[in-house]
């Protein structure tokens, strides 16, 4: 196994044990929150990775299905977080749900991502930064555990992140070599 492969391995084991730590002490909206941002990871894992598992239109039909489902927990964890006065939280799952739709794009338009990488990293760049506010306004509230969830997040994300531009790279790379200029 690739030394990726361990470190991707070993970020969702973290991410694991910390959805079983919400589950079992925190809210009914923490917990609802990470099984499904732990689900949507996944799914964007197996899309993106290495080695892309995802082939059949069916399989991919049905990814997408559950990331759809994903997200419709994690927009009703948000209005948990909102209506419990939550904004930290609230705003966590903002600037998080603006990250899936920067990676959906990108899984679903690498060619789009390619010709526009400048902006879309940036915008990448300010959402990410964005959440590591949040993270150490978590810190500096003392509240360490959300804090190193949040940055456990953060690099989970940034992988994805990486998967997507390498899809991306190579589709500009496809695009050039077809003589196509945008």
């Amino acid at each position: 196994m690739k030394a990726r492969s361990w470190f991707t391995a070993a970020v969702f084991a973290l991410l694991v044990l910390n959805a079983a730590i919400y589950l079992g002490s925190g809210t009914l909206s923490e917990g609802i929150d990470s099984i499904a941002w732990l689900v949507l990871l996944a799914l964007f894992q197996l899309e993106t990775g290495s080695g892309r598992a995802l082939r059949a239109r069916s399989a991919v039909a049905a990814v997408h299905a559950f990331r759809l489902a994903a997200l419709a927990a994690i927009g009703a964890a948000a209005a948990g977080f909102l209506y419990n006065n939550e904004w930290l939280d609230a705003a966590n799952s903002a600037l998080w749900i603006a990250v899936v739709v920067l990676l959906e794009v990108g899984v679903r338009r690498p060619a789009a991502v390619a010709a526009y990488r400048v902006p879309f990293a940036a915008a990448a760049a300010v959402l990410y930064a964005g959440l590591g506010a949040v993270a150490l306004a978590w810190a500096w509230l003392g509240d360490w555990f959300d804090a190193y969830d949040a940055a456990l997040w953060l690099v989970a994300f940034a992988t994805i992140e990486m998967n997507v531009f390498e899809t991306a790279r190579a589709a500009g790379a496809d695009r050039e070599s077809a003589g196509i200029v945008t």
